[in-house]
């Protein structure tokens, strides 16, 4: 969600003062109003790696975004276009039944990537399913190791006590409305576009944007946002456990 332009406070992206010491990448590459696929960030990531390198720099890949570090490591093999009708059937017994239908039957079909996509994400699980009955392939099927990766190099995971990660995601959210999480987000809405439907699936910019609309009250928000994200960070740790080479270093 870095990659958004206006969303600074509830996406924990470097500050001035960090990007100055150290230079970021692909960090503010498009308006909050823009659709944004891993295709587009991997090509941008691609285009980020091959400059530095040329420079004779080092790179670090940071962040909490297994499924994005593994598309830079193996490549994205392609993926069918969109099939409007079958999307669209999708979507319906989403809304009629629920999402977690959804989800119960991408279980069924592709385990790895119902296991990194939240049940109640119904934009996600509706592509995995739609790509598994197109193609007759799993979505987890689309990362095939690279005869010459992008980026092969160590990997180390921070492994925190639960306990402490989730005392740390819950003071964070606190401090993201404490710092303006809510009056950001109605900037980006008051914008050209406002917020498409890719930055509004980040955590707190939803439960901002329900808040403003008046659905949410502010512990209301700030109870889900912590929700959301402590469930995120326990998918991404299973992503992270998936990389057998990974170190894991406890702090």
């Amino acid at each position: 969600m870095a990659v958004y332009r206006g969303l600074d406070v509830g996406t924990a992206k470097p500050t001035t003062a960090q990007r100055a010491a150290v230079p970021h990448h692909v960090v503010d590459v498009v308006p909050a109003a823009e659709p944004y696929s891993i295709a587009q960030w991997l090509a941008d990531a691609s285009r980020a790696v091959t400059d530095c390198r040329s420079r004779g720099r080092g790179i670090l890949f940071v962040g909490g975004t297994p499924l994005y570090l593994r598309a830079l490591r193996d490549g994205l093999a392609p993926l069918p276009p969109a099939n409007p009708e079958l999307r669209r059937r999708l979507a319906e017994e989403a809304t009629a039944r629920g999402p977690e239908a959804l989800h119960g039957r991408l279980a069924g079909i592709d385990p790895a990537s119902a296991a990194r996509i939240h049940p109640r994400d119904a934009k996600r699980i509706i592509r995995a399913l739609e790509v598994a009955e197109t193609t007759g392939q799993p979505l987890s099927h689309a990362f095939a190791p690279a005869s010459n990766p992008l980026f092969e190099s160590r990997l180390m995971v921070v492994d925190l006590p639960r306990a402490v990660l989730y005392d740390r995601i819950d003071r964070r959210v606190e401090r993201m409305f404490a710092e303006g999480l809510i009056e950001e987000t109605r900037e980006a809405l008051a914008a050209p576009g406002g917020i498409g439907p890719t930055a509004r699936q980040a955590a707190g910019y939803t439960e901002a944007i329900e808040l403003l609309e008046g659905r949410l009250d502010l512990p209301e928000a700030i109870c889900r946002t912590q929700q959301r994200t402590r469930q995120l960070a326990k998918r991404q740790l299973t992503w992270l456990r998936s990389f057998s080479a990974a170190t894991w270093i406890a702090a």
